[in-house]
């Protein structure tokens, strides 16, 4: 497996994008409030903060790269880009 695409490729988007932050910055929230009592529980939302606001932050998730997964949307090359512009235009 190429390790570049495994830790460096874009795999998170859409509303799967939108969750993982939403439940980052809500256990961010729960630990700063206070809600969380316990050691042990505080360690756990902590992680779970943590991976929610880093794998919303690089658009990455390993175990989706592992399995294949991606949801999100592919983005056009340069090159695409550049030859639909110069032989699609409408005159």
């Amino acid at each position: 497996m190429n390790l570049k695409k495994l830790f460096l490729e874009e795999n998170v988007g859409g509303f799967d994008l939108l969750f993982r932050t939403i439940y980052g910055v809500l256990a961010t929230l729960a630990l700063s409030t206070g809600l969380v009592k316990r050691s042990h529980w505080k360690w756990i939302v902590a992680l779970i903060a943590f991976m929610g606001l880093v794998s919303s932050i690089l658009r990455h998730c390993t175990p989706y790269s592992i399995l294949g997964i991606s949801t999100a949307k592919k983005k056009a090359s340069v090159q695409e880009v550049y030859f639909n512009r110069q032989y699609f235009r409408r005159y």
